[in-house]
């Protein structure tokens, strides 16, 4: 039986996995704790909220006392760290917070876990998720980026991503701390919030409006089912050895232009209108320092931990269209900041729930 404190739990990702490792280890405790930032969404979890051995907790990860007694309370063994600022976007119009929690929230969740946890053992595990790019950009004909690649981080986001990696090192090679890190690609799947490149697609055809595309939409990622990143976790957290490092990729590289097209030809087929909706795609002034090309090289979590992703992308990208188109309501509140008035109906003002 585990103890998992997941942080940063309401989120896209965060509070998938919190779903899918319910799901899969229901004798597990699991303290779900987010701040509920504009990304963070409690109603993502309405269909496990009442689950033996769940409990969501609003909290800041950077208030280093408050989490230390509340690993204390729960005797926390694990903690599988979502909690992250992750926009780029956001992050070059205001750095600030992206130094804040992926920085200082990270080194206050390292130091709360050295507390509690004291003289290490095997039982524990400070897993820290992170993301590809760390690495920079990559050229068109250079390899996917391995475990062995060079930091070159080009953004404020991936700056500070990376520099709470080396602190996650730094404290196992120090301290002795079992920590786990793992490098994700793009992620997409339900619960994705609509300032992100596929589900803002989706809805800004389905309303009409143009559907924006940096520079000339050749940008390479690659993209990975979220479903299938919450399993990299899992065999991760089940197999890793303390003190690596483990890439999750989707083994799946696109255009985004092919993406947004792809997807309007989807939805073509499901909400036909008078015209296709390429009509709507728009081409935008690039971001500043705008990666050319993503690509993950999963061939250690093949190797060591036996993972590979379930889902192509045309069976993952219809499980996910699909979902938007029945979850309008959810994409609703969200964009209105409706979705916040559920905190306070479930749990009131309290800051600890």
């Amino acid at each position: 039986m585990r103890r998992l404190l997941v942080t940063g739990g309401a989120g896209f990702i965060g509070s998938n996995f919190v779903r899918y490792w319910i799901k899969q280890h229901p004798e597990d405790r699991v303290i779900n704790l987010d701040v509920l930032t504009y990304a963070g969404n409690l109603e993502s979890l309405t269909d496990i909220e009442a689950a033996p051995g769940y409990r969501f907790v609003h909290g800041d990860i950077t208030d280093r006392q408050f989490v230390r007694r509340l690993m204390e309370d729960e005797q926390i063994d694990t903690v599988v760290n979502f909690a992250a600022e992750s926009h780029v976007d956001r992050s070059i119009l205001g750095p600030d917070a992206f130094i804040t929690t992926n920085i200082l929230g990270t080194f206050s969740l390292l130091e709360a876990a050295r507390a509690v946890w004291g003289d290490f053992d095997s039982t524990q595990c400070f897993l820290h998720v992170s993301t590809d790019e760390v690495y920079g950009s990559l050229k068109a004909d250079e390899p996917a980026f391995d475990e062995q690649h060079a930091y070159a981080p080009n953004s404020p986001y991936s700056a500070s991503k990376a520099s709470s990696d080396h602190l996650v090192r730094a404290y196992h090679h120090t301290y002795g701390m079992p920590v786990l890190t793992t490098n994700c690609s793009n992620n997409y799947g339900p619960y994705q919030f609509p300032e992100k490149l596929i589900p803002l697609t989706i809805l800004n055809a389905l309303e009409g409006k143009p559907i924006p595309v940096y520079g000339d939409g050749k940008n390479i990622r690659d993209w990975l089912y979220v479903d299938d990143h919450c399993g990299g976790i899992e065999a991760v957290l089940q197999g890793g050895i303390p003190g690596e490092v483990y890439n999750i990729g989707g083994i799946n590289e696109w255009y985004n232009i092919d993406i947004v097209n792809l997807i309007c030809e989807r939805l073509d087929e499901h909400r036909p209108g008078a015209d296709s909706y390429k009509a709507q795609i728009t081409y935008v002034t690039d971001r500043p320092g705008h990666d050319r090309r993503y690509a993950i090289d999963a061939g250690r979590m093949q190797s060591e931990l036996g993972w590979s992703p379930q889902h192509d992308f045309q069976s993952g990208i219809e499980r996910t269209i699909q979902w938007y188109l029945d979850h309008r309501d959810w994409c609703d509140r969200v964009r209105s900041g409706e979705y916040r008035d559920y905190y306070v109906r479930q749990y009131g003002e309290s800051e600890n729930s």
